[in-house]
């Protein structure tokens, strides 16, 4: 029986160790996408989408990963995008992430200029950068002893952080109510320090993000929402693919709600779901609230409830722009 859990707990342990790898270098110099996009916040995905749409928009998100896990992941950001001429957009994001021992936090400033292809056809393009200020810290000062290692390296000490500027570039086209863009994350090779150990100096990734507003013939307040979001890392070829449906419902004052599912899985193991859950959200007098839920499909589920993510917002200083290459694909964009 002892034998067992001690089997059962190394098994945990591994598991935990390839997690907290997976996500830590997928976190470092760009926060974790999960489900933060899905929020009406497109700009999460890609600067290309800053200035589309008719407001000032600003999403808070908070996640917490894997509750029920000590030390488990856990994270804070804020985007705030708008229009500053009829074809341009420009926007902000900053967030806070915390794993066990280490802490990252970053800034980005983006832009993106919009542009028509075609007005009869509403076919439009968008063009985005991003500057990325980032900081990675390991807290020394929280290093205990234990019972294996009763002494902690006297050679750890002093403050282990390192600061790393970055760029993002994106493209995104628009075909009526279809959409697709295109990101790459990381341009430029981050800095190595010794302290750090074995960590990739190419951090970087490309991002897909696609889908399709399609709106109810029977009632023209419903929109349905299917969308795929596809990323890969350019050092390891690790991917990642993202099924979404979302659901939406106007009222006569453009009020709406939505509910909708994210299913991911990794593209080695195809269509085998490692992420899946539910979601919903509300939007009322330009408030927004929404909160999803994701339980991670393996043997580590049995450890925790699942990764919790809530999202608040408001849309302020509407303004209608002359341009229609800035009107978003779906009513939800423009008020």
């Amino acid at each position: 029986m002892q034998l067992n859990k001690t089997k059962k707990m190394k098994h945990l342990t591994l598991y935990i160790l390839f997690f907290a790898m997976s996500i830590g270098y997928g976190q470092e110099l760009n926060l974790p996408v999960f489900t933060q996009y899905l929020a009406d916040n497109d700009f999460v995905i890609s600067p290309t989408y800053a200035g589309i749409g008719d407001n000032l928009k600003i999403r808070a998100n908070g996640l917490t990963q894997w509750v029920g896990i000590k030390n488990a992941p856990d994270n804070q950001s804020i985007y705030a995008d708008f229009r500053i001429s009829n074809r341009s957009g420009v926007g902000v994001s900053a967030y806070n992430d915390k794993n066990g021992n280490t802490r990252q936090k970053g800034v980005k400033f983006s832009f993106a200029h919009h542009l028509i292809l075609d007005y009869k056809s509403k076919q439009y393009l968008s063009l985005g950068l991003s500057y990325n200020i980032n900081s990675f810290r390991i807290d020394t000062e929280n290093f205990n002893t234990t019972y294996d290692v009763p002494i902690v390296d006297p050679s750890i000490d002093g403050d282990r952080a390192i600061s790393n500027n970055n760029f993002d570039a994106g493209i995104l086209y628009r075909y009526k109510a279809f959409y697709i863009s295109l990101n790459a994350n990381n341009l430029i090779s981050k800095d190595i320090d010794d302290f750090t150990g074995v960590e990739p100096s190419q951090l970087l990734n490309y991002q897909l993000y696609s889908g399709l507003v399609l709106r109810s013939k029977t009632n023209k307040n419903i929109e349905f929402e299917p969308s795929v979001f596809f990323q890969l890392f350019d050092s390891d070829n690790r991917s990642s693919t993202d099924l979404n449906f979302k659901y939406r419902k106007f009222n006569r004052d453009g009020d709406y709600y939505w509910i909708g599912a994210s299913y991911r899985f990794l593209n080695d193991q195809f269509l085998n779901p490692l992420n899946i859950g539910p979601m919903a959200g509300i939007s009322y007098h330009n408030i927004y609230f929404a909160y999803s839920y994701q339980l991670t499909i393996n043997d580590l589920s049995g450890f925790n409830s699942g990764t919790h993510m809530i999202t608040i917002g408001l849309d302020l200083l509407q303004s209608a722009s002359n341009c229609p290459c800035t009107k978003g694909t779906s009513r939800s964009q423009y008020r």
